[in-house]
């Protein structure tokens, strides 16, 4: 049987070496601290002020807060550090020009960089989860909470491509952050449930992308609810992913 060297596959090159610089990054404590400060911030802080004195859904709040930091931290990382990586080397370090001559296809370089963005995220999140599992002793997740936090992860990975494509100053990532990222942060379910809102609310909230992860992360069963929000998902995904592939083919700088 022939053995398969990844190092055929054009995205792997781009995958590898994004891995690569993030292990360096990673060995460094204020990297590490300063991805994950403000999950840790949250989680501590509404957890241990709320925790098993609040109710909702049948369960402790901790319960219902954990799978939405979680997906927050998912979000939160793969989106500012592909954005923050591409723009970066783009206007400043001038790195990206050297991907975007190689050989690879822009598709290729599109998937090399959201499965990294992917895993940076999934790795932030896991660190959450441990935390909440060793300090408030709760795991409140099932097969589908798992499904929600590799589909978040790869939308904001995504998104994050596209907006760092399209970023003409490195101080834009502040701007897309404000006014995208941290609305979803506190207005998708992460800390309270969005059911009882408005209806007029409700709705313009569900249009958000995090709302859905919010869903499929507290469900314990496929159900209707949660194919619409997986299928709403997966249109993101594949607008965003088309969107970025065509910014790097179409990239002259």
């Amino acid at each position: 049987m022939k053995r398969i060297d990844l190092r055929e596959f054009g995205w792997y090159p781009i995958f590898y070496r994004e891995m690569l610089l993030f292990r360096r990054k990673a060995m460094k404590f204020g990297y590490v601290f300063s991805s994950l400060f403000f999950p840790f911030l949250y989680l501590l802080d509404f957890g241990l002020g709320l925790g098993q004195r609040v109710q909702i859904g049948g369960g402790s709040y901790i319960e219902f807060l954990l799978p939405g930091v979680a997906a927050m931290t998912s979000m939160t990382n793969s989106f500012n550090l592909v954005s923050n990586f591409i723009s970066m080397g783009r206007l400043y370090y001038k790195s990206f020009q050297v991907i975007a001559m190689s050989p690879a296809s822009h598709l290729s370089i599109m998937l090399g960089i959201v499965l990294s963005g992917m895993i940076r995220g999934m790795l932030a999140a896991s660190m959450i989860i441990l935390a909440g599992v060793i300090v408030f002793h709760a795991l409140p997740f099932s097969f589908l909470s798992i499904a929600g936090l590799l589909i978040n992860a790869l939308l904001f990975s995504c998104l994050g491509v596209v907006v760092g494509m399209l970023t003409k100053d490195p101080e834009d990532n502040a701007i897309y952050t404000n006014f995208f990222i941290m609305p979803m942060v506190f207005f998708s379910g992460t800390f309270f449930p969005i059911d009882d809102l408005p209806p007029l609310l409700r709705y313009a909230l569900m249009s958000l992308p995090l709302s859905h992860t919010n869903i499929l992360m507290r469900s314990g069963e496929i159900d209707i609810k949660t194919v619409i929000s997986a299928s709403v998902l997966m249109i993101f995904i594949a607008i965003a992913f088309i969107k970025g592939a065509l910014l790097i083919k179409n990239y002259e700088e």
